[in-house]
């Protein structure tokens, strides 16, 4: 799996766009997530937000405490910058540099790597966010935008 660029990164967040998400929402599209990793043994864990409420959580089969660690600091990237943390990452390398070292963030509350979504309702802005650990940080953001996808078809 190779690398998005920031380009490709922000056109797929642009496109990802809801027109509404409702509890109800967030029940499907959790639940979606959970099929997904369930079909491909996906030692995952699965967060939903709407601001701070979690809406949302699964922990499967091979997760652990640490995954949720990870879901947190990927989280905070997204209320921080509205963007995927895997964007939020992308950027700094592509500028040579790293996130760890040069955001000026605490490492112990922030992960720019891949697997958080923003929630981004139409004419709201981002109203939350939707997460995945446990997988490489592609895979983990490729399976958020493979639910998000089929999700926003299945919804219309």
């Amino acid at each position: 799996m190779t690398a998005p660029t920031v380009a490709e990164l922000e056109a797929q967040q642009k496109h990802l766009t809801l027109p509404h998400f409702t509890y109800e929402d967030a029940w499907a599209l959790g639940t979606l997530l959970t099929d997904l990793a369930m079909e491909r043994d996906a030692p995952v864990a699965i967060d939903i937000r709407r601001g701070p409420q979690q809406l949302f959580h699964a922990a499967l089969p091979g997760s652990s405490a640490d995954n949720d660690g990870w879901i947190d600091r990927k989280r905070a990237v997204v209320a921080r910058y509205a963007e995927s943390s895997l964007l939020v990452g992308t950027r700094f390398r592509e500028k040579g540099k790293t996130f760890e070292a040069d955001s000026r963030l605490d490492p112990n509350s922030f992960a720019a790597h891949g697997g958080s979504f923003p929630l981004t309702v139409e004419g709201a802005g981002v109203i939350g966010t939707v997460t995945v650990s446990g997988l490489p940080q592609l895979e983990d953001h490729a399976m958020v935008v493979e639910a998000l996808e089929r999700f926003i078809r299945a919804t219309g």
